[in-house]
């Protein structure tokens, strides 16, 4: 998608602010919130998909509730940066079904890793995982105490 020439009306906005605080409204529902009939409605929402605007629908869950109760930032620094080293880490990571989100940053560290797990316990094995056939110069966790604002949508209409 080319940012330039993606045309993106208060319409389509407020259809994208919406449906990331509740995926689940009906597209009735939606077409009235945003004062549009079902049909232009759904008209735009076949767009914003086409154009790759809007992606899968997910369910929040409560993590803690099933025992997962320890969330950690893990800051990675590396000694390889060719293409070969770094296609081969980034698999290696995506098997790992602790991490929920992975970043390539900028700055003094190389990668930064979000870990959701059970417990110390449960993160010494993912540690264990991680570091397994991977030359890591770094390896640090930052243990979060509590998530103070956590998967917030983004204020579309105040950011445009």
């Amino acid at each position: 998608m080319n940012d330039a020439n993606v045309k993106i009306d208060d319409f389509d906005m407020k259809i994208l602010s919406f449906l990331q605080k509740d995926a689940s409204l009906s597209q009735r529902e939606l077409a009235e919130r945003i004062g549009l009939s079902q049909n232009a409605c759904w008209r735009r929402l076949q767009r914003l998909q086409e154009l790759g605007l809007i992606g899968e629908a997910h369910s929040t869950i409560d993590l803690k509730a099933l025992g997962f109760d320890l969330t950690v930032f893990v800051m990675i620094r590396t000694r390889h940066h060719s293409k070969e080293w770094s296609e081969g880490f980034r698999a290696h990571v995506e098997r790992l079904p602790e991490v929920i989100d992975f970043y390539r940053i900028g700055g003094d560290w190389d990668y930064l890793i979000k870990v959701v797990t059970k417990g110390m316990s449960g993160y010494d094995a993912f540690y264990q995982k991680l570091i397994t056939d991977f030359d890591l110069a770094t390896v640090t966790g930052f243990f979060s105490m509590e998530a103070i604002i956590n998967n917030r949508p983004v204020d579309l209409m105040r950011l445009r």
